[in-house]
């Protein structure tokens, strides 16, 4: 995997009337992960969309080298798609491969994405990003919806991301168990 970094400079997030963050600023190299805490509300999924470049910071700037793929509550795969059809496109998109992880989906590849539970739609997200080739992931919520067994191989695929050298943002209320992970409370940040 080629290096890759990710930085935010004094980013602040305005909604509406309403300042949500200001002086956000952290750097990431290769192999490091991030996770964004503070309570609901505060900012975290407008931050990780910043991050990614859907949503314009109020104040600062991100920079990054590599490539950026964002996992958040809309899988954005065809709810009228059988799974693997929805998983192909992607990877068409892409032109990348499998998910080096096993997201224990191969049972679920003719099934219409809008006919997965919850948590089966989380796993088909997480095996979209990590089939992407994206050395930068941002996780909104990774863990929402899923059981035990797959909470903790979904952190297995992000150390596994890591040792590889990508970087991972991780935005999460249940708590993570990753080696090394710094954690930036935008509690911190309030205007």
């Amino acid at each position: 995997m080629q290096p890759c970094c990710l930085a935010a400079y004094d980013l602040a997030c305005r909604r509406g009337d309403r300042l949500l963050f200001k002086g956000v600023g952290f750097e990431l190299a290769g192999g490091e992960a991030l996770h964004l805490a503070g309570p609901n509300g505060i900012g975290k999924s407008s931050l990780m969309r910043i991050l990614a470049g859907l949503l314009r910071p109020y104040a600062g700037h991100v920079e990054h080298d590599g490539t950026l793929a964002l996992a958040d509550e809309r899988p954005a795969l065809d709810p009228h798609r059988p799974l693997g059809e929805a998983l192909a496109f992607w990877r068409a998109i892409d032109r990348a491969g499998e998910a080096r992880a096993d997201f224990g989906l191969e049972d679920l590849l003719d099934v219409p994405v809008r006919f997965l539970s919850t948590g089966q739609r989380k796993r088909a997200a997480l095996a979209r990003l990590a089939a992407s080739g994206a050395r930068i992931w941002l996780l909104d919520e990774p863990l929402n919806g899923l059981d035990a067994h797959w909470g903790a191989s979904t952190q297995a695929a992000i150390e596994a991301h890591r040792a590889l050298g990508g970087i991972a943002v991780i935005a999460s209320h249940q708590p993570l168990q990753l080696q090394k992970l710094r954690t930036l409370s935008l509690l911190e940040h309030l205007p």
